[in-house]
């Protein structure tokens, strides 16, 4: 598999994107050009130079600290609300599979219908609703995102497990007497890996885009930590006099998100056996 991702080139020309998203929140842990919430009036609108390789937005903060930062924050989002999302979801995927291939449809009825009654709460509307309880900030971004993700890995997980346990070696364990815990931890859950882990893929990628989202709309991260969403609602009424501002966090949201969905798209051909064959 290695060796036939390094001649796809839509799995290269992802990693190489979503390794730079990587790089640049690691380098930001450790170094940053400018303090990224440092105010210097004098510097207002400054063009890219030497000492400010972006600019500087209409507070004199340093744009290139700003897009570092900011890009912990995405990955922040990404990772943990996509990992509540997957492992709620495929749990509940993964019991409901289980409690219809024993016969008990109802179950898998009830936990599906709560999870269509989820889904039915986009994140944004779900952002608003907690926001409105406990005050913006982003933690709640990255709860109404991950409570969103829940449903879509529930089901994916569910429709690929009920194709496993229709298999002839799950139907031979069940005979051996394996219970369905033994069964969905070593028959089903091994074979439903790949579709789930192309899904975690495209996730993150609209966890990037709901969180930017988010912040534009001031639910989100909140001043002074930097934010890519936030940096493109503060440019908004700059348009005509300092369109860079609204350029380059746009610019970083377009790539990462490009970056994870092609990375997606490659993982999807890798691990499809029937593409895999055909290659």
């Amino acid at each position: 598999m290695l060796q036939r991702a390094r001649h796809h080139p839509s799995f290269v020309a992802g990693a190489l994107l979503s390794a730079l998203l990587v790089a640049a929140a690691a380098l930001s842990l450790l170094w940053s050009p400018h303090p990224p919430a440092a105010i210097a009036i004098a510097n207002k609108l400054a063009p890219p130079g030497a000492v400010h390789w972006l600019g500087t937005d209409a507070l004199g903060r340093d744009l290139f600290s700003q897009l570092l930062v900011g890009a912990q924050n995405s990955i922040a989002v990404g990772v943990v609300a996509v990992g509540i999302g997957l492992v709620a979801g495929v749990l509940l995927g993964l019991l409901a599979a289980a409690q219809r291939a024993a016969g008990r449809h109802w179950v898998d009825e009830l936990l599906m219908r709560a999870a269509d009654f989820t889904f039915a709460f986009p994140a944004l509307l779900s952002a608003i609703m907690l926001t409105a309880i406990y005050g913006p900030g982003l933690l709640m971004s990255i709860v109404a995102i991950g409570i969103f993700n829940i449903p879509v890995f529930a089901r994916i997980a569910r429709g690929a497990a009920l194709a496993v346990w229709a298999r002839d070696y799950v139907t031979a364990a069940r005979a051996a007497g394996q219970g369905p815990l033994a069964i969905t931890r070593d028959h089903v859950l091994p074979n439903i890996a790949s579709p789930l882990i192309v899904q975690a893929t495209v996730s993150f990628a609209t966890a990037i885009l709901a969180e930017a989202a988010l912040s534009y709309l001031g639910l989100g991260t909140q001043p002074p930590q930097p934010s890519w969403g936030r940096m493109l609602s503060e440019a908004q009424s700059l348009m005509f006099q300092a369109p860079l501002l609204a350029v380059w966090p746009g610019l970083a949201i377009m790539l990462s998100v490009l970056g994870l969905n092609l990375m997606g798209d490659g993982l999807r051909d890798l691990m499809d056996p029937q593409l895999a064959r055909q290659r």
